[in-house]
């Protein structure tokens, strides 16, 4: 979800994420969430007829429903999705707490193949219903393992909207916490099987500008393993050219030999997600601090970082490529005034009308007229940006934060750039939260045309329209090229460099454009700033102060690549030339990587430090650490990572497979340790024959007891000299045991329990205790009233 930003009357932060407001949902009364300003705003923008505002308000303040998605590979979600819908559903049918009926979760009816859900229940009744409190406890398991995605509803719409395909560039530019980009992930991976990877072909960046939160990027990207996926750490607004490799060996008759002759280009993207910074009031159902600090001038102060941030992407895409533009706000200043400025600024693009990709779906369409108002009073009484900049005098002019861009364009140029294209969700229509969304499409090419044709010169440079104003923005800018300043030449220049990169072109020869100078300019625009960065720094000044470890590619014929293709019988077209270390050198290699081709490209064609590069790939092998490898010699043992195993087991062969029945699973999960001789025969025989080391293990589909394993199910496994152990972590088990056995058979939850049930003995035996001393007391002082009677 985007982010909220904004600030007091007098510089200090209000509303934001480090306010309390927004990490409690108690924080104000039903009775005291109004705010006249913002119901005179809205009002004033015409948002909603008379007839249902009363209607928003009144859903504007009640709790936001409880609502997840089924995550993972498409078969793997299928399967838990059938688990909730056959067995959780019909056992929360007919659930009664304290007299009324409880509603069962429901199906987002909107959601691609029912993967979506919501149920709406106090949290009372989860904490003392035991039929919703068992729910709860399987849906906090499958969250923490990845199995499910706790996501608002409205969340879930931007990557359905942009329609991914394994083979497609994707980058999500401010992808925190994560959500978004985990749908992204799961589109590449669409031929995933329920208990294998594929290597998609495609790539998807996740971009975060705020180096806390990658982290928390990382981790929930890491739930869906993918050797396409890159993690960075950069200001989306000035997101730098990324090279590749010249990947085109044919070229149209009319293309320029300079244009052939190049090696690198810029990397161009099939699809980009902007789900930008905003003022966030559309999420006030679960951040009811808003209404007491919510101000107009927020959506004022994030409009030109929105739009910057959508014009890079649009510079970045790919002819014929979509980017989805979203925000979870209602201020048209940051959804329709952004996309109006983008769309006639750069031309080339169009909104496109997808009002039919999801039915189910009900929303508004794009608003083509508004009035922003130019100060917390509500002022709105200027209908151009002319009249404002009118009723200012010369000092107010300069120092004015407004921008043409923050007002409406013609009723004409509002339907022919297709605001109303655009989606509008408000919370009274489906119980979500508040959400925009806006689908733009680089035009495809069209018949090719030469230089002559056009009457252009062969040498002449293409230049992107000018953003009025841009530069009077409150938020930090880098030097521009038009600046007065003649400093030494930079290192990196994002524009006008001569060996910037170049798209490659279609059946269109057009002029090469540069890293970000990719759309010819209307006759009477001003060339674009020129983002340049001074030597030795690149966007946010990032590499000097970059600590991440380097990413090293190893030969595929080093000892490690070897060892493990020797213990796990890897095939040949295991891709062992695209394994990498992210150890400092000469440190002990305690991890290996495995990524995609596109991945290793622009890891070797680009300094991983300018490009603030976090992570890349996945983790597939770990080095065993402590006693059980310790005990096997001096060979250095890898284990296949349980992270990792899917995207390696298409490449692991006989020798490095055991087969097991459900009994098995079932010692595995009960015991830490579990000893060889403890297993029955066929899979102990096996086992024991095997040499101490890391194996994967099949288990097959079975019945035991009350329990049933509907599919196979793969797991890693090291074998000791006399035991077993599971490699999976202690959340991981547990989820998988309440997913197949309906119970949490782990030696942690039998010790949990043990815990638990000691503190309430333990707690009985003390209010036993008081109560005696009680009783005795008691005794005493009737004993002394009798004496003193």
């Amino acid at each position: 979800m985007a982010k909220k930003k904004g600030k007091g009357s007098k510089g200090q932060k209000s509303g934001g994420r480090d306010d309390p407001a927004w990490a409690r949902t108690d924080v104000i009364e039903r009775e005291n969430m109004h705010n006249e300003r913002l119901e005179k705003y809205y009002k004033m923008q015409n948002i909603l007829p008379d007839s249902e505002w009363d209607s928003f308000l009144e859903t504007m303040k009640n709790p936001l429903p409880t609502t997840f998605r089924v995550a993972g590979s498409r078969q793997a979600a299928r399967l838990l999705n059938d688990t909730i819908k056959d067995v959780h559903v019909p056992h929360l049918g007919g659930v009664v707490f304290e007299g009324e009926a409880v509603s069962p979760p429901q199906q987002i009816p909107w959601y691609p193949e029912g993967l979506a859900w919501q149920f709406n229940v106090a949290k009372r009744v989860v904490r003392k219903s035991p039929e919703f409190k068992k729910f709860h406890s399987f849906l906090v398991f499958e969250t923490e393992v990845g199995n499910i995605s706790r996501q608002e509803a409205v969340s879930m719409l931007p990557p359905l909207f942009l329609e991914v395909e394994p083979h497609h560039r994707v980058i999500d530019m401010c992808a925190a916490p994560g959500s978004k980009t985990a749908q992204l992930l799961e589109a590449l991976h669409a031929h995933d099987t329920i208990t294998s990877s594929s290597i998609p072909s495609g790539l998807l960046i996740a971009n975060d500008s705020d180096y806390k939160r990658t982290h928390l990027l990382i981790h929930q990207s890491s739930r869906l393993p993918s050797p396409a996926l890159m993690v960075t750490n950069l200001d989306a607004s000035i997101f730098p050219a990324i090279k590749i490799p010249s990947e085109q060996t044919t070229f149209p008759v009319h293309t320029k030999a300079r244009v052939a002759a190049k090696r690198q280009y810029q990397l161009m993207f099939d699809r980009i997600l902007c789900d930008v910074p905003c003022s966030g009031d559309g999420t006030m159902r679960k951040n009811p601090g808003i209404w007491k600090h919510w101000s107009p001038m927020d959506g004022n102060g994030l409009h030109s970082l929105q739009l910057r941030i959508l014009q890079r992407a649009m510079r970045m895409l790919k002819k014929g490529g979509r980017i989805v533009y979203s925000t979870c706000s209602l201020n048209p200043v940051e959804n329709e005034a952004v996309v109006a400025a983008a769309l006639k600024s750069i031309p080339g693009f169009e909104l496109i009308d997808m009002s039919n990709h999801l039915p189910g779906l009900i929303y508004r369409p794009g608003l083509t007229s508004w009035r922003p108002t130019v100060s917390r009073e509500i002022n709105t009484e200027f209908a151009t940006y002319e009249d404002y900049v009118q009723s200012l005098d010369e000092a107010q002019r300069g120092s004015s934060k407004m921008l043409e861009s923050h007002w409406p364009p013609s009723a004409d140029e509002a339907q022919k750039l297709g605001l109303s294209r655009c989606f509008r969700i408000y919370p009274h229509l489906q119980d979500t939260g508040g959400f925009f969304i806006a689908i733009l499409q680089k035009k495809p090419p069209g018949p090719a045309k030469t230089a002559a044709a056009t009457g252009t010169s062969s040498e002449s440079k293409r230049h992107a329209d000018a953003v009025d104003g841009l530069e009077t923005s409150d938020v930090k800018k880098p030097k521009l090229d038009n600046d007065p300043q003649t400093d030494t030449p930079d290192d990196f220049q994002a524009e006008g460099a001569d060996e910037a990169d170049e798209e490659l072109p279609d059946e269109v020869v057009e002029e090469p454009a540069t890293s970000m100078d990719v759309d010819k300019a209307t006759p009477d625009s001003a060339p674009e700033p020129k983002i340049r960065f001074k030597k030795g720094k690149t966007a946010e000044g990032a590499s000097a102060h970059f600590k991440e470890n380097p990413y090293t590619f190893i030969a595929p014929d080093d000892p490690i690549i070897s060892a493990c293709k020797d213990n796990f019988d890897l095939n040949t077209d295991f891709p062992s030339s695209n394994m990498l270390v992210r150890n400092p050198v000469g440190d002990t290699v305690r991890s290996l990587y495995m990524v995609n081709d596109i991945v290793k490209s622009i890891v070797q064609h680009n300094d991983y430090a300018r490009i603030r590069l976090m992570t890349a790939g996945t983790k597939v092998f770990g080095k065993q650490e402590g006693t059980e490898a310790k005990r096997e010699g001096t060979e250095t043992h890898f284990r296949v990572l349980a992270e990792g195993l899917p995207v390696v087991l298409p490449f692991i062969g006989p020798k490095a497979i055991v087969h097991a029945d459900f009994a098995a699973l079932k010692i595995l999960m009960e015991a830490y340790y579990p000893l060889t001789s403890g297993f029955a025969d066929p899979f102990r025989t096996m086992i024991e024959a095997k040499p101490n080391g890391s194996y994967v293990v099949r288990f097959q589909p079975g019945q035991l007891g009350a329990a049933t394993l509907t599919h196979e199910l793969v797991l890693p496994i090291w074998k000791s000299n006399v035991s077993l152990t599971l490699m999976l972590d202690k959340r991981a088990k547990s989820a998988l045991s309440l997913r197949v056995f309906g119970e949490d058979i782990t030696t942690i939850a039998r010790e949990a329990s043990a815990k638990k049930k000691q503190r309430e003995q333990a707690a009985a035996a003390e209010m036993s205790v008081e109560e005696k001393s009680n009783d005795q007391s008691t005794e005493q002082r009737g004993v002394v009233e009798e004496d003193a009677a």
